[in-house]
């Protein structure tokens, strides 16, 4: 008995609570009583914490008084370490906390987008703001390279040689002379791997006509090579033409997503049937509406044939350029299929997305999973009058806020968003948008992802047509017999049309041997032709008509990327 007794004692039960911003942690402490004093609240404690029959002193005087005491060091504790506490919101939290309206644009948690307007400057901007900005004679359209169009332009209607060699550290290497004999000046173009380099020189400077390795190493000091061979195939202005400008294309595909209130998932957007008539007032400012059967323009992927990637799309013409919208309301919708995959496979393998929101729900700036997708323009209708309310102006509509927002290794890019980023006239907002739309696709190939994929193309295209000039030549020169000519499908790809360097990189990187000589016709193996698959219809902008292709082995789809494979419109995955 004395031993539990003592036991008792020793590991008798104590309180002690730590205050925080989360609510108190509840500490048992085993200790002998009689080795050190006890503090003050530990006694308070213990009397709040002992049985009910000993809770009448508690009734006293000082028992008030101490039960006083108790509260006046919670509190003093309590507010101490709620001050330890304090941090700033999250930015975010904070706009949700001062301004009266959320932001079009919510970043990650992770991060990894830019926000234009900065997220810091929302609470600012107001709808009555006065405007500056607004003005389209400065909506500039960029152009994927400027010097592309040079061969077309200056070589291919003047007397000019062409050259080639593979570097021991550059690699294949194209070279294009032209003497302009009017302005006396030498015209140069070496094509390498990375990039083409372009010179102007007056022959004034040169005693003699300068070699090919002289002018290349004018060019690039880092050329090696001691001698270049001479192309003489009667065809190579076309193949060195479209090397050129594969990567020029008059034709944009993009996609629109349709985010209603309350909806914060890819989901939840995706699986929007129903079009609000301000969400198909929004659309006839992008486009018209058209049919895609039978229809005869740029298609962008959809099936003009079968109807198999629904009835209607919004298309349309836009300086020169063709431009089709992927609407997700308008693509097939699948009952069942949470992650609508027969849409995604068209949205989520674009670069650029338009966001139009119906209400105040943010658009949060990865909740589109795809390793294409680059940059979201979004726009919101704004549900108050601009201005003193004059006749001009409509009240409670035609007003649109927009917010743009990107991959961080996207550079920037025009035209800039007015301050604030409000417009009133729809044919302002149709003429911004586009321009931005063009801008950013052409600046999202300057990310990482896409720079690298450029890159791989580039390189394989270049080795085939380096491989094709030379071989040609050499048949041109009765040193190499027909029958031994073969050319990778790299190349292959670039004189089947220019549908942009997307199109143009899914086809390169099927390398298979194949002859120009034989294009359209049956493949060849060890003599034998092979069949060809059968065609829906013959080809337009760059893109088989085939409906549908079953997956390739290299291509399985994912979850970010879509579904089945249509042609050239495929994800391929890479490791990016």
């Amino acid at each position: 008995m004395e031993r539990d007794s003592r036991n008792e004692k020793f590991f008798s039960r104590k309180r002690s609570f730590t205050f925080g911003a989360y609510g108190g942690v509840d500490k048992f402490i085993c200790e002998n009583e009689t080795s050190r004093p006890e503090p003050l609240e530990h006694s308070i404690l213990d009397i709040l914490d002992s049985p009910t029959s000993e809770t009448k002193p508690f009734l006293s005087a000082g028992s008030n008084q101490k039960v006083t005491e108790l509260f006046e060091i919670i509190e003093k504790l309590q507010s101490s370490r709620l001050d330890e506490q304090r941090c700033e919101f999250p930015l975010p939290l904070r706009l949700l906390k001062i301004g009266r309206d959320l932001p079009l644009i919510l970043p990650p948690k992770l991060g990894g987008y830019w926000i234009d307007p900065p997220l810091q400057k929302f609470a600012e901007t107001s709808p009555t703001s006065s405007h500056y900005g607004l003005d389209p004679e400065t909506y500039d359209i960029m152009e994927r390279d400027s010097e592309a169009t040079y061969y077309q332009e200056f070589f291919r209607s003047r007397y000019h040689h062409s050259f080639t060699a593979v570097d021991p550290s550059l690699g294949p290497l194209l070279l294009s002379v032209c003497l302009e004999e009017e302005e006396k000046r030498l015209r140069v173009i070496l094509r390498m791997r990375e990039c083409s380099m372009h010179g102007v020189f007056s022959v004034s400077l040169f005693p003699n006509i300068p070699s090919a390795v002289e002018l290349a190493k004018m060019l690039c000091d880092s050329v090696t090579v001691s001698r270049f061979d001479v192309v003489s195939y009667l065809k190579a202005p076309d193949l060195i033409t479209a090397f050129d400008e594969h990567r020029v294309s008059p034709n944009f595909k993009f996609g629109v997503l349709y985010q209603r209130e309350g909806q914060l998932t890819e989901e939840d957007i995706l699986c929007n049937n129903e079009e609000s008539e301000e969400f198909q007032e929004f659309l006839s400012i992008l486009g018209a509406t058209v049919a895609l059967q039978g229809f005869t323009g740029f298609r962008g992927g959809l099936d003009v044939y079968h109807g198999q990637t629904g009835n209607d799309a919004v298309f349309t013409s836009f300086h020169g350029r063709e431009i089709m919208f992927h609407v997700s309301t308008k693509l097939p919708f699948t009952e069942g299929d949470t992650q609508q995959l027969q849409r995604k496979r068209h949205i989520g393998n674009d670069i650029v997305a338009v966001v139009y929101q119906e209400g105040h729900t943010p658009f949060l700036s990865d909740v589109i999973g795809s390793h294409f997708l680059h940059c979201f323009l979004v726009v919101r209708r704004v549900r108050k009058r601009v201005g003193d309310g004059g006749e001009g102006e409509e009240a409670g509509g035609g007003v649109f806020q927009v917010s743009v927002t990107a991959r961080e290794d996207v550079p920037p890019f025009g035209p800039s968003l007015p301050d604030p980023p409000i417009f009133t006239e729809s044919s302002l907002l149709r003429e911004f948008l586009l321009t931005k739309l063009i801008n950013a696709e052409i600046s999202c190939y300057k990310a990482e992802r896409f720079s690298r994929l450029e890159l791989r193309t580039r390189s394989s295209l270049l080795e085939g047509l380096q491989a094709e000039l030379s071989t040609r030549s050499q048949c041109m020169m009765g040193d190499s017999p027909v029958s031994t000519l073969s050319t990778s499908e790299g190349m292959r790809g670039v004189t089947e049309g220019s549908g942009g360097f997307i199109e143009n990189f899914k086809r390169a990187i099927r390398v298979r041997s194949n002859s120009f000589d034989t294009l359209g016709g049956p493949r060849k193996m060890g003599g034998v032709p092979l069949p060809q698959k059968p065609k829906a219809a013959t080809e337009r902008d760059g893109e088989s008509e085939l409906a549908y292709k079953p997956p390739e082995p290299s291509f399985q789809p994912t979850d970010n990327l879509g579904s089945t494979e249509v042609k050239d419109h495929s994800s391929p995955q890479e490791n990016m």
